[in-house]
């Protein structure tokens, strides 16, 4: 027999919102039927209106609050609605912090059966806004108008804006000054779906701690008319400009940047700092784009790795060597592995900056190089992992357990295989002694999280 859905589309409800998605959408039930709500928060009671209705589950539109969470608060971007950026902004940033941390332990106790664990609170910012240093904005056009900004939720539609936020304020600036610059010259703006036209996106990076400014414009050819003129109007204006870049990607992709580069004022690349660490950034760079908070991460790494002097430590999906460095200052020898040859590359050009002797670079897939190293007689005394949103390949997991690390250290931005990659090392031989989330991206529902484990 079929089970009876108890809700009519276009039909208004009040209900209880019980608890969060990881998406940051309220939910609650009615008759047992679970119902979506985008903008409500847990522990409200809220007036709906049901607008898609599936067999286990319906999506409703929030009305009105009837009774607010004590985290509910007004949220300061008037593009909050329609921008996809920021998916929390209407939860107090005490709320936010509580949210990260009851994710963290969902996940772990759902997907990882891990209970009775200690996972400290979140650990927040003393100021969560304007705390990105790398920002990248779409160029479209639509009605005749060039919009600048970002993707609604979901879609490829610009949201036109003049200012963000959670990015640096430098922004507000290089966007108005490049936009102005493209209607005076008439400057073609590149289209999705034709392939045509010339310009495609604007990047800008930022050092935190140097102050120095790269600005990097994405195109659909190898020029753009009037470049000496445009190099002229940003160096006037914008304080602390290092480097102007054009990126050339003609290839019909939603890949933004293409690999050539070509420099049309400075050097191609500016500098900052994590800690006492100093980093080469250019357009490709990884780099975290909240440094504050990622010093506040890798010092924690560095805190659990719990190093003497006398251990050799592997870094796997190491990325331009931001780990590596901190942990070369306490361990025997450090060798990051990382498949991204140019990310390797600037990793050696980081060791050199810093003076550091310790540390090997060594391209290719954890998965893959991890196991030779193991055979050639390379054994780690503590294992630092740091892998994408997938988290780690089961093979790497299966050479740790062989390799047998005391500790095993993983850094984490997705709670979901944080939990299933736990789960795996738990059931052989690995205890998770602690967890440490810090919330890198405030105003978002994104949680970075530092684990130590240890041998049994």
């Amino acid at each position: 027999m079929e089970k009876r859905i108890p809700v009519e589309k276009n039909q208004d409800y009040i209900i209880d919102i019980t608890s969060e998605t990881s998406e940051g959408m309220g939910v609650g039930r009615i008759e047992g039927y679970t119902v979506f709500v985008d903008g409500a928060l847990m522990g409200e009671k809220v007036k709906i209106r049901i607008v898609k209705i599936l067999k286990n589950y319906s999506y409703g539109k929030l009305l009105e609050v009837i009774e607010p969470s004590v985290y509910r608060t007004q949220p300061q971007c008037p593009m909050i609605k329609r921008c996809g950026g920021c998916q929390i902004q209407h939860m107090s940033y005490e709320g936010q912090l509580h949210y990260k941390t009851r994710l963290v332990k969902e996940a772990l106790e759902r997907i990882g059966g891990l209970r009775d664990i200690k996972i400290h609170e979140t650990i927040g910012m003393d100021e969560p806004w304007n705390y990105r240093n790398k920002a990248q904005f779409p160029v479209g056009m639509k009605d005749g108008k060039i919009n600048i900004g970002f993707y609604a939720p979901r879609s490829h539609d610009i949201i036109d804006t003049n200012t963000c936020m959670i990015q640096d304020r430098i922004n507000d600036e290089v966007l108005e000054l490049i936009r102005n610059f493209i209607i005076k010259h008439d400057i073609s703006i590149y289209d999705e779906k034709t392939g045509k036209g010339l310009i495609r996106h604007i990047m800008t990076r930022k050092g935190f701690k140097t102050g120095e400014v790269m600005i990097c414009i994405v195109i659909n050819g190898e020029e753009i008319p009037h470049e000496a003129q445009l190099v002229e109007e940003l160096k006037q204006s914008i304080d602390n400009l290092k480097t102007v870049v054009l990126n050339i990607n003609k290839k019909n992709t939603n890949v933004i940047l293409g690999e050539k580069n070509r420099v049309i004022y400075g050097e191609g690349y500016i500098f900052d700092y994590i800690g006492e660490f100093k980093f080469k950034i250019s357009p490709q760079s990884f780099f975290q784009v909240n440094p504050v908070q990622t010093e506040v991460l890798y010092n924690k790494a560095l805190e659990y790795a719990n190093l003497t002097g006398e251990e050799t430590v592997i870094d796997a999906y190491c990325g331009i060597g931001t780990i590596s460095l901190f942990l070369s200052k306490k361990a025997r020898k450090v060798y990051g592995v990382e498949i991204v040859g140019q990310a390797i590359d600037d990793a050696k050009v980081n060791a050199d900056i810093n003076g550091i002797k310790n540390v090997e670079f060594i391209q290719g897939e954890s998965e893959e190089l991890i196991p030779k190293l193991y055979e050639e007689g390379i054994k780690a005394d503590v294992v630092v992992v740091d892998p994408p949103r997938k988290g780690c390949d089961e093979k790497l997991l299966e050479v740790i357990v062989k390799m047998s690390p005391k500790r095993m250290v993983y850094v984490s931005c997705n709670p979901s295989t944080l939990a299933r990659d736990l789960k795996y090392m738990n059931s052989n031989g690995y205890e998770v002694k602690e967890v440490q989330p810090v919330d890198q991206f405030p105003q978002t529902v994104h949680v970075e999280s530092v684990v130590l484990m240890s041998r049994l």
